[in-house]
């Protein structure tokens, strides 16, 4: 995305709350979440079809990613929305799957690559940036079949497949995000999401290692034979919960949470020494031992490992939603979501504050400052780095298109990251809102509306209709200015 230079400038454009020139504006999506066709031409099965296919249960409305938005079909739909959204660049995934049918470089799907190949070209034709992530947690089952995650080979299965993407793309992207989330290994390994095994405090961490392993891997391929032809640039992305102390007490304990939650993969890359958070490495250690483990549960790192990871990134790439407080929890303490975050591995109990306004998703609430908090704590923890906020957004609006909430969201979350670049200093280069349109959201199914467009789930059609959000932001996008005046009728496809 490029390095920014603050100046006088930004100062002016802060007090009128209006980003400066340079800083651009975009929209995310993922694979699974839209582009159904989930088992067209010769596609492999991924280890979300298999999940819900055979654990339809685990989804609040048991439904699946069969269909989608049918964005394999119409994806000439939302390259004109996006045209619409004026917006600077499209963030979205390739399916493993997809382009490697048996999840090996030994048989390319040439469906699946003129697929992406077909999107990416009309996107530049628009002047708009395709920004590409690799993995947003679609793992062939096949790789699965033999371990997936945890076993080591992962990291040059991602590696080859990383190869495959360059070779075709490369040319084209110059913005390659290599995972999606890293903390999905807490979620795959405590059985909630795919592929829903039950291996909390042990597969779980061996996910964290193998994931920063396989980053590295495709990161330093890249480095030694892409960019020196392209000279794009290649990240991580990490999804950023605010933690805050309940009471001073909790200070200490906060700090182990947030090494947990953030620092198990940001540290690793980002960190002058590299590895494990040293204060996790000791807890885990310690208590492994405890419970008469010979070694930690947290597997090491070899030091060749640590050098391999450690600068393995071009900018910090950040998703963000939520805000939570810490404190100890009680011997009967129920963690809710949070707890895939391993949080109960500290006995620390994680929950947003009672004063924070709900949204529809019950894992997270409203408090803008936290995102300026996590900006600032970033920083201080890594140094000077560039930001690139890859996931921000807001879930449901009791109103299917006059969604002032998700407006009002975006304002106030758009308006903290000015706060954190003038007053803090902090570098952004960059804002996706999430989504694009209505999707597939994981284990809320389609009971979870994100997308400034709404999607008519029920029509075969899918048809796709602005929100007063897509019409704020689309000003936005045009103006850098958050609090930009715009115009919203119903039913008015013209942005």
């Amino acid at each position: 995305m490029g390095q920014y230079l603050f100046s006088a400038v930004l100062a002016t454009a802060v007090a009128e709350r209006r980003f400066p020139a340079g800083f651009k504006f975009g929209v995310a999506s993922s694979s699974y979440q839209i582009e159904g066709g989930w088992n067209a031409s010769d596609k492999g099965e991924s280890i979300w079809d298999r999940f819900v296919h055979t654990t339809p249960e685990a989804i609040v409305d048991g439904s699946n990613g069969d269909v989608a938005c049918d964005s394999y079909h119409r994806w000439r739909e939302d390259v004109q929305l996006l045209e619409n959204l004026n917006v600077d660049f499209y963030r979205f995934s390739i399916s493993w799957p997809r382009v490697l049918p048996t999840g090996f470089p030994n048989r390319l799907s040439e469906h699946g690559a003129r697929y992406y190949g077909d999107l990416i070209d009309a996107l530049l034709e628009r002047g708009i940036e395709p920004v590409v992530t690799m993995y947003h947690w679609e793992l062939p089952q096949t790789l699965q079949d033999l371990g997936g995650w945890a076993n080591p080979l992962i990291a040059d299965w991602f590696a080859d497949y990383a190869r495959v993407l360059f070779d075709l793309y490369g040319d084209r992207v110059q913005t390659w995000l290599t995972i999606n989330e890293p903390l999905i290994c807490d979620f795959g390994y405590d059985g909630i999401f795919a592929p829903g095994l039950q291996s909390a405090g042990r597969g779980s961490y061996l996910c964290s290692k193998y994931m920063l392993l396989a980053h590295a891997r495709a990161y330093r391929l890249y480095e030694r034979e892409y960019k020196p032809k392209y000279g794009g640039t290649v990240s991580l992305v990490n999804q950023v919960y605010w933690l805050e102390p309940q009471t001073e007490q909790d200070a200490e304990l906060t700090e182990l949470v947030r090494d947990i939650s953030i620092g198990r993969y940001a540290h690793a890359v980002f960190s002058a020494e590299g590895g494990w958070p040293p204060a996790l490495e000791r807890y885990i250690a310690q208590k492994s031992a405890e419970e008469g483990e010979p070694r930690s549960r947290l597997p090491a790192f070899t030091q060749e490992e640590i050098e391999l990871i450690r600068g393995s990134s071009d900018m910090f790439a950040i998703n963000h939603y939520a805000t939570a407080a810490v404190s100890a929890a009680a011997p009967d303490a129920t963690y809710g979501v949070f707890a895939v975050e391993g949080v109960a591995e500290l006995g620390a109990a994680v929950a947003p504050r009672p004063e924070w306004p709900p949204t529809a998703s019950d894992w997270f609430t409203l408090y803008p400052e936290g995102f300026r908090g996590a900006l600032l704590y970033l920083k201080q923890q890594y140094g000077d780095v560039e930001f690139f906020v890859t996931e921000n957004g807001y879930a449901g609006s009791d109103d299917p298109l006059d969604d002032e909430p998700r407006v009002q969201y975006h304002r106030d979350y758009l308006a903290q990251v000015l706060l954190a670049m003038e007053e803090d200093g902090v570098r952004v280069a960059g804002y996706s809102a999430w989504s694009l349109m209505d999707s597939y959201e994981w284990m809320t199914g389609y009971q979870a509306s994100m997308g400034l467009h709404h999607v008519d789930f029920s029509s075969p059609d899918r048809t796709r209709t602005p929100r007063r959000s897509a019409h704020y932001y689309a000003q936005v996008a045009r103006t850098h200015d958050i609090d930009v005046d715009y115009s919203f009728h119903e039913g008015d496809n013209k942005l």
